[in-house]
């Protein structure tokens, strides 16, 4: 099953790079602005959703999905779950962090929903990738030095980090007290996180 690409109309500056992500075999939606990356990032929509109202419709021949403005799912939630309908199992999300922090966060939580159905996800900006660390370990290592694990929901316990600055055993983060930012790898090393019980954002800083 091909890997669904879900393009957001945030900023992406770092083309180069995000582009180096991307493969020829992509399912590719763009979300309404999503669309102005198609220059730049070198993309060719399978399927356009969004209400159009920050980016034109531009009636190309692809499948277009219109949405009504008023409605209880972002343009990007949408494209995910009509993605999620149509079987994909593993998603990359790319502009879908930037100016607007409330967008920002509440597509953060797509990876969380995403988890939560058991697909694999990860979102890209232009300093880092991020994923959720749950069931399976996380590892970071080769062009990813520094790396940082946030609780964003509820409370994260028997967590362990190794081949790491800041090693850890059986550790706990709450919500409310965020200690395990800018860890680094050790060199030549690959740096495994797990976690025992809930769920933390790993952080993969370029």
């Amino acid at each position: 099953m091909q890997r669904c690409v879900i393009v957001g109309g945030a900023g992406i500056n770092a083309c180069d790079r995000i582009k180096k992500l991307l493969s020829p075999e992509d399912f590719v939606i763009c979300c309404d602005s999503g669309l102005k990356h198609r220059a730049a990032l070198g993309i060719t929509p399978d399927l356009i959703v969004g209400d159009f109202d920050s980016h034109p419709n531009p009636d190309l021949e692809t499948e277009t999905i219109v949405l009504p403005c008023q409605k209880d799912d972002t343009d990007t939630v949408f494209g995910v779950k009509e993605a999620l309908r149509r079987g994909f199992e593993e998603f990359l999300l790319i502009g879908v962090v930037g100016e607007r922090l409330d967008h920002s966060l509440g597509n953060v939580s797509i990876l969380l929903y995403l988890d939560s159905l058991g697909k694999k996800a990860t979102l890209a900006d232009d300093y880092s990738l991020m994923e959720i660390v749950s069931k399976k370990p996380v590892y970071v290592g080769g062009e990813f030095s520094f790396f940082s694990l946030l609780n964003i929901s509820g409370t994260a316990r028997d967590i362990t980090i190794e081949n790491a600055e800041y090693p850890l055993n059986g550790g706990e983060i709450t919500c409310e007290y965020q200690y395990g930012i800018s860890n680094r790898v050790l060199p030549g090393k690959t740096a495994k996180v797990t976690v025992g019980e809930g769920r933390l954002l790993a952080v993969k800083v370029f």
